[in-house]
């Protein structure tokens, strides 16, 4: 079984985890490659007892691989995303960073979860992402097109609000007057979208949400609609730019850019292990059912 290995830290917590994942791998067959620059990152101090093969900008990483090992937070795993595209390789998440609704495996857990992957007991939660492109193409500049969860419009060097047309299958929905404007998958619905007042929903479900980012008018509120409509966006503000963002990557584009969302033809593929579910993880980070009084 073969294994590629990912992080964007060598703290002490990731080393760790490194070192707790390969005493689990001793007692399996399995091969185990590591993305390039964390790979140098555990050489420099001194965390691996051999070599290893990478993969990276100059090795694409192979479709031969079983599963992608994501070590650090949310954001590792979002960034994993540019890794695997569209390979369908399985991404087991350990949590090395502080909320962890993606990467959902604990590091006190790795004994007790990661041999699950060796005999199938586990599951797959089938995440959408989000693809876009812009008009006119030449703002297609993004090395990744598409996000795990959400695409952001937002305003850039001014204090005064933007206002973003919306259309659905290029019927007008409404201009929205903000900050800006989130599109999310369920998957980041628990994210960016959660923190401007966007709904929870459930990772599985066919659906995307519109959030505003505080908007002018109080009567303006987060829509969720159907994840197979395509959604355009137009920007225009007093300043002549505006920011296009896709999860942690973001970029400037001119006003005359047309942005056009829908769904990407493939899924991100999560494992989870019998103990885990997207309701425990909700209960636990968002500490329901602490009501002491009950």
């Amino acid at each position: 079984m073969k294994f590629a290995i990912y992080g964007q830290t060598s703290k002490p917590i990731v080393q760790n985890i490194i070192l707790r994942l390969l005493k689990v791998f001793q007692d399996y067959e399995h091969e185990i490659i590591f993305e390039e620059q964390f790979y140098n990152l555990l050489k420099h101090n001194n965390i691996l007892s051999k070599e290893y093969d990478v993969f990276g900008k100059n090795a694409e990483l192979s479709t031969d691989v079983n599963f992608f090992i994501s070590i650090g937070g949310d954001g590792t795993m979002l960034r994993a995303a540019n890794f695997i595209k569209d390979k369908n390789i399985p991404v087991v998440g350990i949590n090395a960073g502080r909320l962890g609704f993606l990467a959902n495996v604990q590091q006190d857990d790795i004994e007790e979860l990661l041999p699950n992957v060796f005999t199938n007991n586990f599951k797959l939660s089938k995440r959408s992402l989000v693809s876009f492109r812009c008009n006119p193409p030449k703002n297609n500049d993004f090395e990744i097109q598409y996000a795990l969860n959400e695409i952001t419009v937002s305003r850039k060097n001014t204090t005064s609000m933007i206002t973003v047309d919306t259309y659905l299958d290029d019927e007008f929905l409404a201009s929205y007057w903000a900050d800006g404007l989130i599109i999310a998958t369920p998957s980041g619905s628990t994210g960016y979208s959660l923190s401007c007042g966007g709904p929870i929903i459930e990772p599985e479900t066919n659906c995307f949400v519109i959030t505003p980012l505080a908007p002018h008018n109080l009567n303006v509120r987060p829509l969720v609609i159907r994840d197979n409509l395509e959604i355009k966006l137009k920007v225009s503000s007093r300043e002549k730019k505006f920011l296009l963002s896709l999860d942690t990557t973001t970029k400037t584009v001119t006003n005359e850019t047309e942005v056009i969302i829908s769904k990407a033809p493939f899924t991100m593929d999560l494992v989870e292990f019998p103990s885990q579910s997207f309701i425990k993880t909700l209960r636990n980070k968002l500490l329901w059912g602490e009501d002491k009084r009950n």
